[in-house]
């Protein structure tokens, strides 16, 4: 009997095999998917990640993986990764984990071998200690998986809460984003979102019809200006993915690759005691005068940079992220252009979740105060003012990163005392000569204090101008919480720059012991 002779399998031959499967993965089982992903204005979810990351940095992982499921025609397709792309690279030379939906497979729709990818790259950059990014364009659950799809949604939402706080996270909406699977980004730090192509929500257009009766395009009910201006759901939105993607590399610049670590200096050639004079032209000295804070922010901090984060709501409050010396810091400040600076629900929300951000990062806060008090009204007070001012006297009074407090103007009542006053525990809190810290403005303590006076005098119009007058002069003068040790220094404008450098230095070693807690309860 004869025996064929079978020739050895070569290792060239499987690496050959190998680099035509990773090719095909690569290309993904349809040809033309790609061409309908740019018909209608998007990226694949490969060039997605070639745009945030450096050039030749990404190392993917589990890009052989495969469904197991069966029933309704998915045994007959198993293409590889499954509809999305896993692995990490770096963004300016620092590691960074990313996982991108592919919108050509399955429409990005989350199966179980889907979630696991997922699930694997979030504990990768966890235990890495490392930033992770998510590129959204999925269709949600896949239906045919039932369950499971759901049980894998969830083990995101544990791994996100998990991540909170120990590494920075951010959420790239670049598609739909329905039902539960709108959480994930939620529970993460920052949204981005691209203007027609990507959108979020609970329930559709087609139930929201059906329940209400209400009309509404998908745009309309969950787009990019909707959640930017509208819920504050969404830090940014872009016109195109291209400088949505160079802006979340921008961010990542700022930040630290975890909780244990803090954020890159940048070299930088703006002098630190530079002298700050055009303050002096740029704020108005009357309290009631507006201005753009933004101005105030461009002439203290490095080179006149900042990066903003949720400019488009809550906009009587300022959030943004500055250099000083090279280092970063966290910037929030009232903002008279809107509602004259007034805090309201929206922008306690905004400046309490952007504080707690900077104290989770070790990013020091800079605190920029000219508020005339809470914003009065039936509307807020129905609305839990109360309870939503709290959560920011919570982020506040928890931080324990350095902290210093800039009066330039008014501040008064108990927004004084949120906008991190000497009493909640800032570090250094200083002063303009412009300031007036008071319970409430002159004119309105006036009127309750002298009440009886003005109405019983002849002239009331003159009475209520001498009492007035006579109020600033023994309770609102610039000296007078100096005086009382609420106030460190008060300081000439143009000395800002420096002063808050000095600060800021002095505060680099700083380390503050807190009580022993699983974690405190605060007004959510």
């Amino acid at each position: 009997m004869t025996i064929s002779h079978v020739p050895p399998v070569r290792i060239q031959d499987r690496t050959a095999e190998l680099a035509e499967i990773k090719a095909h993965a690569a290309a993904g089982p349809d040809p033309g998917a790609t061409e309908r992903q740019h018909a209608k204005g998007k990226l694949t979810a490969r060039e997605r990640i070639e745009t945030l990351l450096d050039e030749g940095s990404f190392h993917e992982i589990e890009a052989l993986r495969r469904h197991r499921a069966t029933g309704f025609g998915l045994e007959g397709k198993k293409p590889h990764t499954d509809g999305v792309i896993t692995g990490w690279g770096t963004v300016h030379g620092r590691t960074v984990f990313v996982y991108a939906h592919d919108f050509r497979i399955f429409g990005g729709a989350l199966g179980e071998a889907h979630a696991q990818k997922i699930h694997k790259v979030m504990d990768l950059a966890l235990a890495a200690g490392a930033p992770l990014v998510s590129l959204n364009d999925g269709a949600g659950a896949r239906i045919q998986e039932g369950v499971t799809a759901l049980a894998g949604y969830g083990g995101i939402f544990r791994r996100n809460t998990q991540a909170s706080g120990v590494i920075p996270q951010i959420s790239v909406m670049l598609g739909p984003c329905a039902g539960g699977a709108a959480y994930s980004p939620a529970l993460t730090d920052f949204v981005f979102m691209v203007r027609d192509i990507s959108q979020m929500f609970i329930t559709g257009p087609d139930v929201v019809k059906a329940v209400t009766g209400e009309e509404i395009t998908h745009n309309g009910l969950g787009g990019a200006d909707v959640h930017t201006s509208v819920s504050g759901v969404a830090a940014f939105a872009y016109d195109d993915e291209e400088s949505c993607l160079e802006d979340v590399r921008s961010l990542l610049s700022l930040l630290p690759s975890n909780n244990r670590e803090t954020a890159p200096r940048e070299e930088t050639a703006d002098p630190a005691d530079r002298r700050t004079d055009n303050l002096l032209h740029l704020v108005p000295a009357h309290p009631g005068q507006a201005y753009d804070i933004r101005t105030v922010i461009e002439e203290i901090a490095d080179d006149g940079e900042y990066f903003e984060v949720q400019r488009s709501w809550a906009q009587n409050v300022v959030c943004a992220l500055a250099r000083f010396d090279g280092h970063v810091t966290g910037i929030a400040a009232n903002q008279p252009v809107s509602a004259a600076g007034a805090l309201d629900i929206h922008a306690s929300e905004k400046a309490a979740r952007f504080v707690q951000f900077c104290d989770a990062f070790n990013i020091p806060i800079l605190t920029l105060v000219d508020v005339p008090g809470f914003l009065p009204g039936v509307d807020q007070e129905h609305h839990g003012i109360i309870r939503h001012g709290a959560k920011l006297l919570y982020a506040y009074c928890n931080a324990t990163v350095p902290r210093i407090q800039l009066i330039l103007r008014k501040a008064y009542g108990g927004a004084y005392i949120v906008m991190d006053s000497r009493s909640i525990g800032t570090d250094i809190s200083l002063a303009w000569p412009t300031n007036e810290i008071a319970v409430m403005g002159a004119e309105g303590a006036a009127n309750v204090i002298f009440r009886r006076e003005i109405a019983a005098a002849e002239d009331p119009d003159t009475e209520r101008a001498q009492k007035i007058k006579e109020y600033k002069t023994e309770l609102m003068h610039p000296y007078y919480a100096a005086e009382r040790g609420l106030v460190d220094d008060v300081i000439d404008p143009a000395e800002t720059r420096s002063a808050t450098v000095a600060a800021l230095t002095m505060l680099r070693t700083k380390h503050a012991d807190t009580p022993s807690r699983k974690h405190g309860n605060p007004p959510l």
